[in-house]
């Protein structure tokens, strides 16, 4: 089989010639980002309690458990 270079392969995106640290614009989309997942998230979970109160309560009560049986 000859020796060709592979085309495809990804590890060429990959360079240590990039910033070590990341920029301030990518890191404040990915902050933006991150808080709007946080937020939707939030809102999905009110949404489920409501919906399903008896599976919320179920959980509250398992959480509540946990956390009396958690040591420091």
């Amino acid at each position: 089989m000859p020796d060709r270079q592979r085309t495809d392969d990804t590890n060429d995106a990959v360079s240590g010639k990039q910033d070590p640290s990341p920029d301030a614009g990518t890191e404040a989309a990915r902050r933006r980002r991150r808080a709007q997942f946080l937020r939707e998230l939030h809102e999905a979970k009110e949404l489920r309690d409501r919906v399903q109160p008896r599976r919320a309560r179920a959980e509250r009560m398992r959480q509540a458990m946990r956390m009396r049986t958690f040591r420091w």
